[in-house]
């Protein structure tokens, strides 16, 4: 009587792991240790997406706050300063926490913060959600890299290097809003009157990620390919033929979530259920703002409307108010 074959991870399963008795075909299966994992994300993988989400915190430290990830963050800041700062031919990541000059002082952490070759400083920042002074904190955050340069001593002429703040905004502040084209701004001090320049050393670069909408086939230059990426990567399922380039393809490689061992995906996957609640509860609130809004909004109108001496039954209709609130007005 001929048997089936079977197959167990491509290879023929021997007899010793087969027991045909009493008519009954069962099988011991051995699965190796390190393909476990392997078979454990098919079942208990709940991504849609096949890239990371460069917003979350893991995402975004994978992608450019690593040593193997490094050339991915030089490329970023190369393309950004390129006008002003040449070629940044080397960067070392730094402490991201830096401390004050006493235990009573406030400290501050960065999401990325290095150096290069000629001492200066760089600050990256990826804020997620809008904060009603973020522009302060930019600020406060420029301190500290200032701070650190100077010399103990006398003999201190207080030459300063370079510092700038690149800050990866996921919202748009509300006085930019009348600018839905601009999505770039780069800040340094000048002088009111004649708009030059005042002090080269201290830039802050703000990008307004939802003001970015230009399709793949609109993308003009390597900038706008790096703000589509940031943007868009959760939302591709493959590498589009306009960025296949060397940098750019190392980043996808370094996102795939199917290449992610046990460890980076469980951080993954918390990072991307902290960003998603957060998301969702700003959400909630913005709209509970709104109903909020258009309710004061009707209230208003209907005590001008109860003023005018119009009956409650004209005023429900007119503001939908419930009769019990036009009668307490």
């Amino acid at each position: 009587m001929n048997r089936p074959l079977l197959l167990l991870m491509g290879r023929p399963l021997t007899k010793n792991l087969i027991n045909t008795s009493h008519n009954f075909l069962s099988v011991q299966i051995v699965i190796p240790k390190t393909r476990i994992f392997a078979l454990n994300t098919m079942t208990m993988n709940e991504f849609a997406e096949k890239y990371i989400n460069p917003f979350t915190d893991y995402g975004f430290k994978r992608l450019f706050g690593e040593e193997p990830g490094k050339d991915l963050l030089l490329d970023f800041l190369n393309t950004l300063l390129h006008e002003e700062q040449g070629e940044i031919v080397e960067l070392t990541y730094l402490k991201n926490e830096v401390l004050g000059h006493t235990g009573l002082d406030r400290k501050a952490v960065f999401d990325l913060y290095c150096t290069n070759d000629k001492g200066e400083k760089f600050i990256v920042e990826l804020q997620k959600t809008k904060q009603k002074f973020f522009k302060d904190r930019t600020l406060y955050y420029s301190t500290f890299p200032i701070r650190e340069q100077a010399v103990k001593g006398t003999e201190w002429n207080f030459e300063l290097k370079k510092v700038y703040l690149v800050a990866i905004l996921d919202f748009v502040f509300e006085e930019d809003e009348g600018e839905p084209e601009k999505y770039r701004y780069n800040v340094k001090l000048s002088d009111i009157e004649t708009h030059k320049v005042f002090y080269d050393k201290l830039t802050f670069i703000y990008l307004e990620m939802p003001k970015f909408n230009k399709t793949l086939d609109e993308l003009e230059n390597r900038f706008e390919k790096w703000m589509y990426v940031l943007k868009n990567l959760p939302r591709l399922e493959r590498v589009p033929e306009k960025l296949k380039e060397k940098i750019f393809l190392k980043l996808f490689e370094k996102a795939e979530i199917a290449k992610f061992n046990k460890d980076e995906y469980m951080q993954y996957e918390e990072s991307l259920k902290y960003y998603r609640d957060l998301k969702n509860s700003l959400d909630t609130a913005r709209e509970e703002g709104m109903k909020e809004g258009e309710q004061r909004k009707q209230i208003e109108i209907a005590r001008k409307l109860k003023q005018m001496d119009m009956s409650p039954n004209e005023i429900q209709e007119i503001t939908g108010l419930s009769r019990e609130d036009i009668e307490r007005l």
